[in-house]
């Protein structure tokens, strides 16, 4: 009972990323459309972006010392918990380096949402107004792909640890490989080795070198 308790809470935390990245994506759509682009669009990003980072985080917390402390077999499905997280995983961090690059080339001036905020301003900012007697407002931008920065790295850090544990056979079919090569491979019983995710990651690199201020 206890057992299935707990692949009832595993499912339901994954369909919520799944919903979350789903949103994610569809927000991200709207940047760049006069009709749809506002302020509070891109606050509803960032929202929508931190809640799908923590509940990735909290699902591989729980799923990988479960995994790590079983026997893993060459079945694919022994973890399919831990494949689809993978999977949600890997789908979330594209749309980080989509969502980096749209609000990078699409910014979106927000001096006037920040303004006509009621009651939401940090108590640094509004000491240092009254000694400069002048309105301090945040750098969303800066801020944002700087957050951006942060949470890729967390996540592609959190697949990095799901890639050891996937079995082989998945990596095939995610290849085109699988298509053409002999159909009669015989599968390891576990890939020992963690591949590179993406042979393209300079991305990383890149804008971690860019000035980023601290936020929450």
């Amino acid at each position: 009972m206890e057992c299935e308790k707990t692949v009832s809470n595993y499912t339901s935390m994954l369909l919520d990323i799944n919903c979350q990245i789903a949103q994610f994506r569809d927000l991200l759509i709207h940047i760049g459309h006069d009709k749809h682009d506002s302020p509070e669009l891109r606050i509803s990003i960032r929202k929508t972006r931190r809640a799908c980072v923590e509940q990735c985080i909290k699902v591989a917390e729980l799923i990988l010392p479960q995994v790590k402390s079983e026997e893993v077999t060459a079945t694919p499905f022994d973890n399919p918990h831990l494949i689809l997280l993978f999977y949600l995983t890997q789908l979330f961090l594209r749309e980080l380096v989509r969502s980096y690059h749209l609000l990078k080339i699409i910014p979106m001036d927000m001096s006037g949402y920040f303004e006509n905020r009621i009651g939401g301003q940090n108590l640094g900012n509004v000491i240092s107004q009254i000694l400069l007697c002048k309105q301090i407002n945040p750098d969303f931008q800066l801020e944002e792909l700087g957050s951006i920065t942060k949470d890729s790295k967390e996540i592609a850090k959190i697949l990095a640890e799901l890639q050891e544990f996937m079995p082989k056979q998945e990596a095939y079919l995610e290849r085109n490989e699988i298509l053409v090569k002999d159909k009669n491979l015989s599968w390891p019983v576990k890939r020992r080795r963690v591949e590179s995710l993406y042979r393209n990651m300079g991305f990383f690199c890149c804008i971690s070198k860019q000035p980023q201020p601290s936020y929450l």
